[in-house]
């Protein structure tokens, strides 16, 4: 069973999603990924957790998440979304910089495949992974969100 969480926040409406006793995706709702998959809503230990672990993270008070998570991949999709937990919070990354911590400096373009893959925005920040030149680049839920975020981090910081 897939449990959901709905909640509000500045940046829109988030939908949290647990699988067994996990979190699983984090989902911003817009009119395109409204019905996408079917989900109880409930409220689970594990959701309503994760929903004041978030609280805290956009009032500026938390800067990791201790929440258990489960994403399905490739082996160096994982070596890549555990990297990104280990950049700390209000500071960024390179592409390339994260590929060199996964062990492959050549891998920057699948750095940014394995990024567009991750389920579980925010907790698993890959909102901290620029361009090279410093830029915002790439990023699934856009890029005014991913400024707001490193916005947020950096003013909290």
């Amino acid at each position: 069973m897939k449990y959901i969480k709905y909640v509000d926040f500045k940046l829109g409406k988030i939908g949290i999603i647990e699988e067994n006793g996990k979190i699983v995706k984090i989902l911003f709702i817009n009119e395109n990924n409204k019905n996408m998959e079917c989900f109880i809503e409930k409220d689970t230990n594990l959701l309503l957790e994760a929903k004041k672990q978030l609280e805290e993270y956009f009032e500026g008070k938390r800067r990791e998440f201790d929440l258990p998570i489960k994403q399905e991949g490739t082996d160096f999709q994982k070596k890549v979304w555990k990297a990104l937990c280990e950049i700390p919070y209000g500071e960024t990354r390179t592409y390339k910089e994260v590929a060199k911590m996964v062990g492959n400096e050549k891998a920057s373009r699948a750095v940014g495949m394995a990024n567009n893959k991750n389920n579980i925005p925010i907790i698993v920040p890959c909102h901290r992974v620029i361009g090279s030149n410093g830029k915002l680049v790439g990023y699934a839920l856009g890029l005014d969100v991913k400024k707001y975020l490193l916005d947020l981090e950096s003013k909290n910081k």
